[in-house]
């Protein structure tokens, strides 16, 4: 069972979405999505996130047909042809019920279950994992204006009340999420990145997506397809500081990065 985490695990992002940041547009074909999926198994994903609604700063929400239409016939296809779980990006419960359905195995909710009353229900009904993530605002407007007083103190109020009310909706299984990027400051991102093992008080496995985010950007002067090197270094922080699940774009050279830090660890048990 997946939430038995003894090494870290990459998760891929296949973005079925036209306006993604970084790759947006590249796998809106179905048999393009496909493809890209069954690559990046074979180049080690343990998972495989698909999202058919961008949530990159800014994004204008897609409507609940539309998501599923894009959704579906890659969706089935993955599930037909890959050996590794399929996580579902979403924060809709019809969406996430219909996935579930057609054997989805994980819901990735950027919101938080806060903004589909049904969500948490579905999810326990289905009794799969959960990705919980924190996020200030939404998606079109989280980068406006992201304010915090105390940084880690409200990112842990924020898990501690959210998992209360996962756990007395019935939801087993948890996976954590800071957030990076969503609704965070272009500091927030290297503190959460340096103090990420506070989280793990919680006793669930952490995720962190660093993968080419606006942050490495800002920091290196680079562009989105420029920031593999970032992401890299964010990768090896973030599970030195305790991370279980890597969400990544680039699978074949973040499994390298992951390789070389699983050496380092493991001392002289070749």
């Amino acid at each position: 069972k997946i939430w038995r985490i003894d090494a870290p695990l990459l998760m891929g992002i296949l973005n079925i979405t036209p306006d993604s940041f970084s790759d947006g547009g590249l796998f809106l074909r179905p048999e393009e999505a496909i493809d890209h999926a069954r690559e990046m198994q074979e180049a080690g994903a343990d998972i495989i996130d698909i999202g058919a609604e961008s949530t990159r700063p800014g994004a204008v929400p897609v409507g609940q047909e539309e998501e599923w239409q894009r959704l579906f016939p890659v969706l089935q296809e993955l599930k037909r042809q890959l050996d590794i779980p399929v996580s579902v990006d979403t924060y809709k419960a019809e969406i996430a019920r219909r996935a579930l359905e057609e054997g989805a195995d994980i819901i990735n909710d950027i919101s938080g279950l806060r903004r589909d009353e049904a969500m948490a229900e579905t999810v326990a009904r289905h009794h799969c994992p959960l990705i919980l993530m924190h996020m200030q605002g939404t998606p079109r407007d989280m980068q406006e204006n992201p304010s915090y007083e105390n940084l880690m103190e409200e990112i842990h109020l924020f898990f501690q009340e959210r998992i209360e009310f996962a756990g007395k909706s019935g939801i087993e299984q948890l996976i954590i999420d800071p957030g990076l990027g969503f609704g965070k400051r272009y500091g927030d991102n290297y503190e959460l990145l340096r103090r990420l093992r506070e989280l793990r008080v919680f006793g669930y496995p952490l995720m962190v997506g660093p993968s080419r985010k606006s942050f490495i950007g800002k920091a290196l002067g680079a562009d989105a397809d420029q920031r593999l090197m970032g992401t890299a270094a964010a990768v090896v922080m973030a599970v030195a500081n305790g991370a279980s699940i890597l969400r990544v774009h680039d699978v074949p050279e973040m499994k390298q990065t992951l390789r070389i830090v699983q050496k380092i660890r493991q001392g002289k048990n070749f």
